[in-house]
């Protein structure tokens, strides 16, 4: 058959998320462009692969056969790519890389210094997408890797064909407005706030439960995210049902919105790089964590390009510089 990989993966992503808009999506393509690539697949193969019902496509039962063939075909490919780069003397080639937005501005700049450094004949190609999506992206071979978060409250479920490797582990602490919570810790020992280096007070951050929170608003993103259902699940465990006063999904609107003093939400490190904000940040009594992982096929694991970027990932997210703490009444972050 005379077809091509582009066609081929755009019918298996279209069994993975249904419609042509959502393939586009995560392949980069227009929607124009995707049925395009169907239209071509059918003609390669003479047999109608899709139906419309309404508004929406559905495969048929040739196209169904087709997509369960063409996820082998592609799986094959890029073993067969693998197998090729392996026979190189030199560590080169083209990766396609999926993160989402924090990793995009706090992990990726420093891993492509050191992998023009140590590895120029790489290239890397990086897409910012929905960090929930990054586990279908690299079992459907949009991306070869990508960074991506779990939570030990919500795991992630586990495809057989992934390796899901650990980067590094950030605890999360409580973004507050400015002066949100007197009196509600101990207040011998001071809030952490993010902002310049200070002597005045060295005792230590003060901590606070999740529960001290039942009477104030949160701003979380949905309750359908990983990330959504993880505090959620914090917050049932520390007794009480979080009042999500804005449904947010970006992190900077986060920060922005926790500043502006309309709500609280739970925050790490990363994220507060993210945004200089004037609030206080607490550390939480509860153990609550987020984990940074690279993703990718299993098949890859010994792939020369794949081994040497996720090695550069694992050495530069650990040097990753602290977050600098003040301690006293200056709420001015950094970040």
């Amino acid at each position: 058959m005379d077809w091509t990989s582009a066609q081929l993966r755009s019918l298996v992503e279209l069994t993975r998320r249904g419609t042509i808009t959502a393939v586009a999506d995560a392949l980069g393509y227009t929607p124009g462009g995707v049925s395009q690539q169907i239209t071509a697949l059918e003609k390669a193969t003479g047999m109608r692969l899709l139906r419309r019902v309404g508004r929406r496509v559905e495969l048929t039962d040739a196209g169904a056969t087709l997509a369960l063939h063409a996820e082998r075909i592609l799986t094959t490919e890029a073993e067969a790519v693998e197998a090729l780069e392996r026979t190189r003397n030199e560590i080169s080639g083209t990766l396609r890389v999926g993160l989402f937005a924090t990793a995009a501005a706090e992990l990726l700049p420093p891993a492509l210094r050191q992998v023009r450094e140590r590895h120029p004949g790489v290239t890397v190609r990086s897409r910012d997408m929905d960090v929930d999506e990054v586990y279908d992206a690299v079992a459907g071979g949009t991306v070869d890797l990508a960074l991506g978060l779990d939570y030990p409250d919500v795991p992630i479920p586990r495809d057989p064909s992934l390796r899901v490797m650990e980067l590094s582990r950030e605890r999360f602490s409580l973004a507050v407005p400015t002066g949100a919570m007197p009196g509600r810790a101990d207040t011998s020992r001071p809030s952490r706030t993010s902002g310049a280096s200070d002597t005045s007070d060295r005792s230590g951050p003060r901590k606070v439960s999740l529960a001290d929170t039942r009477e104030l608003g949160w701003i979380l993103p949905s309750v359908r995210s990983y990330y959504g259902r993880a505090v959620l699940t914090a917050c049932r465990r520390a007794g009480f049902e979080p009042q999500v006063a804005h449904e947010v999904t970006d992190t900077a609107a986060t920060l922005a919105l926790v500043e502006a003093g309309v709500g609280v939400s739970v925050v790490t490190d990363l994220m507060l790089r993210l945004r200089p904000s004037r609030l206080d940040v607490l550390e939480l009594r509860e153990t609550m964590e987020r984990h940074i992982v690279v993703v990718f096929r299993s098949f890859a694991e010994h792939r020369p390009t794949v081994a040497a970027l996720v090695d550069v990932l694992r050495t530069s997210t650990g040097r990753r510089p602290p977050r600098r703490e003040h301690h006293g009444t200056d709420k001015l972050a950094t970040r």
